[in-house]
């Protein structure tokens, strides 16, 4: 394969890979948040 392939092959890896733990951080950033909104505010989870 030529090096043209290799850096695509190469950005559309770090793509993915950088959203995939994008989205599994945030979700427990969101859970954490909620969970501390609760027990200081005792607001609902559902908000």
């Amino acid at each position: 394969m030529n090096i043209l392939m290799w850096i695509l092959i190469f950005i559309g890896g770090a793509t993915g890979a950088l959203s995939t733990l994008y989205i599994v951080v945030s979700l427990f950033a969101v859970l954490f948040y909620k969970v501390y909104r609760k027990m200081k505010y005792h607001a609902s989870l559902y908000d």
